[in-house]
């Protein structure tokens, strides 16, 4: 189109930058994507406000979500949205969701380029990315990078390792995966989210069109239109959401609207008007001013602690977790359900840590992170907001099974128990010595050692898992017993000990006769639950009348994955 023309990228923060370049560059329009993220809210209203001083013309147009996020939560009368079903009913106060405009047919020249003024470089302590680095960053020498030429920096001049994971970006590859799932026209048309196995590696089972969306190489509204085409033109029964792919795509906005309203406060649980307070292990530092998490927490548990480290690192000792972990941590990318899977093992189905240590990872990791659809996720998934079917718990044995009965996923991510049989690649401690020897491969320790007299290594199971899931449960149950929500002040002055049973789980400085959290009745353990959306608003409603407390209903998860069927 315009062969002069191409991203400029220039090395420093925008709050310093941008005044500078407003006068070198004699810009008058500032344009940018609208963006409601907590910090990037905070950034763009202190950009606007310097271009505005400057004489800069300020446009910021919506393109990240289906609808505006603030228009969604004015449209719900004010309050984030929690449910899919508001998503929908503010919706269609707001109108129809935006087409995508045509592409440009004339980009005009750069014009002059040149910078009169010296670089700030911005403080590079604490490195976040120091963990993912093997040499000293170097991006950051020049304000136009090495070259001097504005160019997209390079791994090696980041100091970043090699990539790891076997999915590539960019809008090339985006509209190639696009037009293979709008061409299955069956498919499209009649998608439903629960049907996917998550066991599926080569390939995976869903579209993983998640990164795309997050990086801006394709556009959300161009995948709901092209597919919205199709159902509309669909001969059979096409499927409708919240299951629907066009389903999926709201669960994504339900979440930034949530996030839109809440500020920093979604991001955590104190201070979180709409997050249940459940007292986990490993809670997070809160800055007693700000009200705002630090980055650091509290170990009230050694063991706790030993927990997260070794689930983080793929040693849990259970295959299934192990493998999803490893996954995570070599493609960057895992199928919904593994982020369920995992995500429960960790807060309510086995180890009873915050919720936000989780998060945490999955930001770190994750190549498709979106900052509201990881948090909500990880609120529902430990059934702190959006979800309270507490009870439902995934079985790191069972429920691989279901999909995967030989263990090739496993046999995959953990390759060191690939010559198990069949009725031990879930449970290897129950295989006899013989069987482990002939694999080449014992069970033995916590994960520290990898291999012993010539012999691979795999860890003993931290723990009992039928133990812990009641545990959690129990847990869980009488933190709904109590009612508190991140926002209640005995949450923040540390007060709600006194609401807890000393020998509750969690760190609980409660009186022993206390009999908070025994007043429920027995409830079902469901332990190989897959999705439970059905019947989450008919729980959600019930449970409102019980607690004399409005609450929102929920609805099914999305990371922002859509599942493929088989295809002849």
């Amino acid at each position: 189109m315009n062969s002069q023309s191409k991203l400029f990228v220039l090395r420093e923060a925008p709050q310093t930058l941008l005044p500078k370049l407003f006068k070198a560059w004699k810009i008058s329009h500032l344009v940018f994507e609208k963006d409601t993220d907590a910090y990037a809210r905070e950034r763009d209203e202190t950009i606007t406000r310097l271009a505005i001083e400057a004489g800069v013309e300020v446009v910021s147009k919506t393109g990240r979500t289906l609808y505006d996020p603030d228009e969604l939560v004015k449209a719900n009368g004010g309050h984030p949205t929690m449910s899919i079903s508001q998503v929908e009913h503010a919706g269609s106060k707001i109108g129809d969701i935006p087409k995508p405009i045509a592409r440009p047919t004339f980009l005009p020249n750069p014009g002059d380029t040149a910078l009169n003024f010296k670089q700030q470089q911005p403080p590079q302590d604490p490195d976040y990315n120091g963990a993912h680095r093997d040499s000293a960053e170097s991006s950051y020498a020049s304000i136009a990078g090495p070259g001097d030429d504005f160019a997209v920096p390079k791994m090696e001049e980041l100091g970043l390792k090699k990539a790891t994971t076997p999915h590539r970006g960019g809008e090339a590859n985006a509209l190639r995966i696009l037009d293979d799932v709008i061409n299955t026209r069956d498919y499209t048309a009649t998608f439903e989210k629960p049907k996917t196995a998550p066991t599926a590696f080569a390939p995976q089972s869903t579209t993983l069109l998640s990164p795309y969306l997050h990086f801006g190489s394709l556009s959300c509204r161009e995948f709901y239109w092209r597919v919205q085409d199709v159902v509309e033109n669909y001969k059979g029964k096409a499927s409708q959401p919240p299951v629907s792919l066009t389903g999926q795509l709201l669960f994504r906005d339900m979440y930034f609207g949530a996030q839109a309203k809440l500020g920093f406060s979604f991001g955590q649980t104190v201070g979180n008007s709409h997050c249940r307070f459940i007292p986990w292990h490993l809670r997070s530092n809160v800055d007693e001013k700000s009200g705002l998490v630090t980055g650091e927490y509290t170990v009230d548990s050694g063991e706790a602690e030993e927990w997260l480290r070794r689930w983080k690192n793929a040693r849990t000792g259970f295959p299934w977790i192990d493998a999803i972990m490893r996954q995570l941590q070599e493609h960057g990318w895992i199928h919904h359900l593994c982020r369920h899977a995992v995500a429960c093992f960790l807060t309510r189905g086995g180890c009873y840590i915050d919720w936000e240590r989780g998060a945490e990872v999955f930001e770190e990791l994750l190549i498709d992170h979106e900052s509201a659809c990881n948090i909500g996720n990880w609120q529902w998934l430990s059934c702190s907001a959006f979800y309270s079917q507490f009870y439902r718990c995934y079985s790191p044995i069972a429920f691989p099974k279901k999909t995967d009965k030989e263990g090739n996923f496993v046999r995959h991510f953990v390759p060191e128990l690939k010559d198990f049989p069949s009725k031990y690649i879930y449970e290897p401690w129950k295989a006899p010595i013989q069987d482990q020897m002939k694999a080449g491969c014992v069970i033995k320790g916590d994960g520290t050692d990898t291999e012993t007299d010539g012999m691979k290594v795999y860890p003993k199971p931290m723990f009992d898992f039928a133990e812990r899931r009641n545990i959690c449960i129990e847990g869980v149950k009488s933190a709904y017993h109590v009612k508190l929500y991140g926002n209640d002040p005995k949450v923040k002055d540390g007060t709600w000990r006194e609401l807890f049973s000393d020998d509750a789980e969690g760190p609980t400085e409660g009186t022993k006769d206390s009999d908070h959290g025994t007043g429920n009745p027995k409830v079902k353990r469901d332990i190989d639950d897959e999705d439970s959306t059905a019947n989450q608003d008919s729980h959600d409603q019930k449970e409102r009348k019980g607690n004399k407390r409005k609450r929102e209903r929920g609805q099914g998860t999305i990371d922002g994955h859509f599942s493929r069927k088989t295809r002849k």
